[in-house]
């Protein structure tokens, strides 16, 4: 018994490289990537991260949680229809074109693709090349869509937590005043791989070659199913990090609840219908609650009279071998007071062999750091403040 399973987790672990979506997701991070370094360009005339940022994190975030989920839905017998699946990756097709990346959150994608297969199970519809795929549909099957969009709905939102902080873009946006403020943008994308049970008679393809094997009396196939897992969040009114990882924590809650209605749908299918439905409008509920506490809040990244604030760090740049962080206001430069980017420019120039600074930290504590300056380290240490944009006269976003 081992040895089938361990030659099934290798053949499913094979099938997804036969999955459209495992590619669609590289070439979306790519242009993820693409865009915002163009618009970083635009507004600070530097990039804060190359381009190939969103692509590095497409991978490992996801593949250990995806694991561990891979263990709880094949030791809990969760079987999910192959119809679903299509469905799934069907829609995240779709709402990739809306060009918003956070309708690719598993509610919405899992969510819609629950409804679409209910929807042609109860009409008799099929699909093609798969037309049997529907025939054995029951409402034993409901559940198990469900159980896997609330797991997903916890990965989702330990995936904002540990890896949806780390490296948030630099922008520059409008206030209500029509002042250039700073924000800062999170857009990403997780490939997320799920090994899933598919239950061999509701497996029809146009594959000879496709395996199955014996669970008991039933018959199952193996296949490692790459989800995606879109992100999008800015913030203007507070520290990034605190926003994502609040947000982050709102989701990983909102998933464990769905988790637990949607397994009460094995004895009640028509719980899995009501938990579907309230994993789509609890995702955006949650989205509108972030943007709607953001949008209330004075701007974080704004001028300030007793220095200037930091809203960027350029990697391996001498500014962040300092450690400054976002957030932080730098009050001295080599002893002189500055208030905008020429007089912190006119007295980094004062001493160009060393660079002494007085740092407001993100608590209102001050601190002093100062390093030495080399021949061809940044000549602005790598630092991004909010600039006023009327002097370049570009657009703002």
């Amino acid at each position: 018994m081992v040895q089938i399973w361990l030659v099934e987790l290798l053949k499913g672990t094979g099938k997804i490289f036969l999955h459209p979506v495992l590619y669609y997701l590289v070439f979306l991070s790519g242009i993820l990537g693409v865009m915002r370094v163009k618009r970083e360009r635009r507004n600070f005339h530097v990039r804060a991260k190359d381009a190939y940022f969103e692509l590095r994190q497409l991978f490992p975030p996801g593949i250990l949680i995806g694991l561990v989920l891979s263990v709880i839905t094949i030791a809990a017998g969760i079987a999910v229809p192959f119809a679903a699946i299509v469905f799934i990756a069907g829609f995240t097709f779709l709402w990739s074109l809306t060009t918003n990346v956070r309708w690719m959150s598993p509610a919405y994608t899992i969510g819609a693709a629950f409804f679409t297969y209910i929807l042609f199970a109860e009409n008799g519809w099929t699909l093609p090349l798969f037309t049997k795929a529907l025939h054995s549909a029951s409402e034993k099957v409901y559940p198990s869509i469900v159980v896997v969009l609330g797991l997903l709905l916890i990965a989702e939102g330990l995936l904002i937590v540990g890896n949806g902080r780390k490296g948030s873009s630099p922008k520059l946006v409008k206030s209500k005043r029509g002042q250039s403020v700073g924000a800062h943008e999170v857009k990403r994308l997780w490939m997320l791989p799920l090994f899933l049970l598919i239950p061999g008679s509701a497996l029809h393809l146009p594959f000879d070659w496709w395996p199955v094997f014996h669970v008991g009396t039933k018959e199952y196939s193996l296949i490692l199913v790459p989800f995606a897992i879109g992100f999008h969040q800015q913030i203007k009114g507070v520290l990034p990090k605190e926003a994502i990882v609040r947000h982050g924590r709102q989701v990983i809650t909102f998933g464990v609840l769905i988790t637990m209605i949607s397994a009460v749908g094995y004895w009640h299918p028509l719980v899995a219908i009501i938990a579907a439905a309230l994993a789509m409008i609890g995702r955006e509920l949650l989205a509108l609650r972030a943007y709607l506490k953001d949008e209330s809040l004075p701007a974080y990244f704004s001028r300030k009279n007793q220095g200037v604030m930091i809203i960027g760090i350029i990697p391996e740049s001498p500014a962040e071998k300092m450690g400054l962080q976002v957030g932080e206001i730098i009050a001295k430069v080599n002893g002189f007071a500055v208030c905008d980017e020429s007089s912190f420019y006119e007295a980094l120039q004062k001493n160009r062999a060393h660079c002494k600074l007085d740092v407001l930290d993100t608590k209102g504590e001050i601190r002093f750091v100062q390093r030495a300056l080399f021949e061809g380290d940044h000549y602005e240490l790598g630092i991004l403040f909010v600039q006023d944009h009327r002097k370049f006269g570009e657009k703002i976003g």
